[in-house]
């Protein structure tokens, strides 16, 4: 899709258009900038439909997340959701080869780290805010979160 603008002038973006080069070319994020505006296209995809972000660190041998959810909470009341404090991209370890600091089925204690979110080129460690077991890790390593999305299910019976 390439709008054709009059000789000597660049083409003036729409919204609609900015969404539908999106939807077009299959991209889950579309940002244009043009005369002080920006429009910010987010597209939500099924976890296993989303390609591979070239730019996120290599993913950790053995582990694989499952789908990321929100509703996944609702799979017990008596596990606690371990929330993103803000908007930024999911670490599963303190680097690329590193092992991963906890995986489902690990026990964990109130304070133990669990997870990096980078936000703005800084490393923020999440820590656990219940001692328990991990019974689920919701978000896959390398993953945009947003503020309040449930990156962990605890079960605080152990």
């Amino acid at each position: 899709m390439k709008p054709k603008a009059p000789a000597g002038r660049a083409h003036t973006w729409t919204a609609r258009e900015v969404v539908e080069l999106a939807v077009q070319h299959d991209l889950a994020e579309l940002e244009v900038e043009q005369a002080g505006l920006r429009v910010r296209v987010v597209r939500e995809r099924a976890v296993s439909e989303r390609p591979p972000d070239r730019h996120a660190p290599a993913a950790i041998p053995g582990t694989e997340a499952q789908p990321a959810g929100r509703a996944d909470a609702a799979l017990s009341p008596e596990l606690t959701s371990i929330e993103a404090p803000m908007v930024g991209t999911f670490y599963r370890a303190s680097g690329p080869e590193a092992a991963p600091f906890v995986v489902e089925g690990d026990s964990v204690k109130e304070g133990q780290v669990l997870c990096i979110i980078e936000a703005m080129k800084l490393m923020n460690e999440i820590e656990a805010k219940v001692a328990g077991r991990i019974a689920k890790i919701l978000v896959e390593n390398g993953q945009p979160v947003e503020y309040g999305q449930a990156l962990f299910l605890v079960d605080p019976r152990r």
